[in-house]
């Protein structure tokens, strides 16, 4: 009889697969927008402040292993180099932003409770 690994439950392991997957969708955004200078002009402090995240991001990678918060910051500020400038010149597009909260909370109230959920009984008759 093969016996299946149950995941411990731990946060720590949550936030970190969660944090690298935002990390790769960070360096996947960011390079995209970089690559599009060529065709599109961006604006001289978007393309300083996109480098320096890139670089960030990129760099976390290895730098970030073992530091949680030094993650969560270059996850932060990587994120607000993208949205920022972007609500200052189109103020309209903080709607948007402001709706897709929804589906983030929902999504990490969903992490929090697997993080918390009891391991130590088996799986429920449902799954």
């Amino acid at each position: 009889m093969n016996t299946v690994a149950v995941p411990t439950g731990r946060w720590d392991k949550v936030e970190f697969y969660t944090s690298y997957f935002l990390l790769t969708v960070l360096v996947t955004v960011i390079g995209m927008r970089l690559s599009f200078d060529g065709v599109w002009q961006m604006p001289q402090v978007d393309l300083v402040l996109s480098t320096i995240a890139l670089l960030l991001v990129v760099g976390s990678f290895w730098f970030g292993r073992h530091n949680r918060r030094l993650r969560l910051w270059v996850i932060a500020f990587a994120s607000a180099t993208q949205l920022v400038p972007m609500v200052i010149r189109q103020p309209v597009l903080l709607f948007p932003l402001i709706g897709a909260l929804i589906p983030v909370a929902i999504l990490v109230g969903c992490l929090v409770a697997l993080s918390k959920k009891n391991h130590s009984a088996g799986p429920s008759a449902g799954s």
